[in-house]
């Protein structure tokens, strides 16, 4: 399976070679911070560049939907004066009616939610992200990291059949931008400052790292193992960690097996939540044709490679509407509202 350590612009690395990956569990922050070559310079101003688009966009996005607000109230106080005593009270508890039903439709929604996660965690597949590599890191990269973790949960609470997610190494600015994040706190999610082989010392023989150099493939998940995707936005600066990091810990590891299915473009690697997303909709299928053509945008496939509509589904829109990278950062955005808010147990 791949490992979903390496990050192009915030991705992470799959089955095909990454072009890079997370971090062995030894590496230490250098001693001495290189000067940026002339590419990496280029790639920070078109990072910074980006983000202040995007603060700006938010911010007109903001005051777009103030006066949204502001025109459909004044809409409605307009019917209510033009409207008699006796149509103004059927307007009113129309009104009211039809709240009531959106928020108990919401609340039914969301407890359907909490059962399925919780069931998840009694029974179901153990996927780990792995993002103890903010020492590797800057503040911008670690944001995207954060974006994508984010993204993983929506994606995870919406699924019929979701896995129990964990984070392990979160502490630093990866706690500190994570604990930014609206219902952080309240996420149904395993959340550990040490690492994995730590909290999971128990289990080590369930541990199996996902990465690109593996030679095994992963032709089936096991419900006994414990999956492990790499977190690390490294533009290309580390290649082969995640292996490294697994050898050295002495874990299984293993490549999701995308080659047997498709051809990947030139950019061969995938974002963390991309990865979780192929691994949550294999849960739902057990199809992994369907599994990557679901998910993986079609800009990161040759234009030889058709969907099999026999044998798997369409692409859903948030899909076929992620295009370019600025697009596809921006949706993980927008996915801020779709994270399911659930209260946490025994304290995780």
């Amino acid at each position: 399976m791949v490992a979903a350590a390496a990050n192009d612009d915030n991705g992470v690395d799959n089955d095909l070679k990454p072009d890079s990956e997370p971090a062995p569990a030894n590496l230490s922050p250098p001693a001495e911070q290189k000067p940026l070559s002339k590419n990496a310079q280029k790639k920070q101003v078109k990072q910074q560049r980006y983000e202040a688009k995007k603060a700006e966009k938010k911010a007109q996005e903001k005051e777009h939907k103030r006066k949204e607000g502001e025109r459909k109230h004044k809409e409605w106080e307009e019917t209510l004066a033009n409207a008699t005593e006796e149509e103004r009270l059927k307007l009113i508890e129309s009104r009211k009616s039809l709240r009531k039903e959106r928020m108990e439709k919401r609340s039914e929604e969301k407890e359907k939610k909490m059962e399925r996660l919780t069931r998840a965690k009694e029974i179901g597949q153990n996927v780990v992200v792995d993002v103890d590599f903010a020492h590797l890191m800057s503040e911008l990269e670690i944001s995207s990291l954060v974006q994508q973790i984010m993204y993983c949960y929506a994606v995870n609470g919406r699924s019929a059949t979701p896995c129990h997610l964990w984070l392990t190494g979160v502490k630093g600015e990866m706690s500190r931008q994570l604990d930014k994040l609206p219902g952080f706190e309240k996420w149904f999610i395993e959340k550990e400052s040490r690492c994995y082989i730590e909290a999971m010392a128990d289990r080590k023989e369930s541990l199996v790292y996902l990465t690109a150099d593996s030679e095994t493939v992963l032709d089936e998940l096991d419900p006994e193992s414990i999956y492990i995707i790499g977190g690390l936005v490294d533009r290309n600066r580390f290649k082969g960690i995640t292996m490294n990091k697994a050898q050295e810990q002495g874990i299984k590891t293993a490549k999701l097996p995308i080659g047997e299915y498709m051809k990947m473009s030139s950019s061969q690697v995938l974002t963390v939540n991309q990865v979780v997303e192929i691994l949550v909709k294999f849960l739902e299928t057990r199809d992994w044709k369907t599994s990557f053509f679901t998910v993986i945008p079609q800009r990161k496939r040759t234009g030889g490679d058709l969907v099999d509509s026999s044998k798997s589904e369409p692409l859903s829109e948030e899909h076929q509407d992620k295009e370019g990278d600025e697009d596809e950062k921006h949706d993980l955005l927008e996915r801020k509202k779709l994270c399911v808010e659930v209260p946490l147990e025994n304290g995780s």
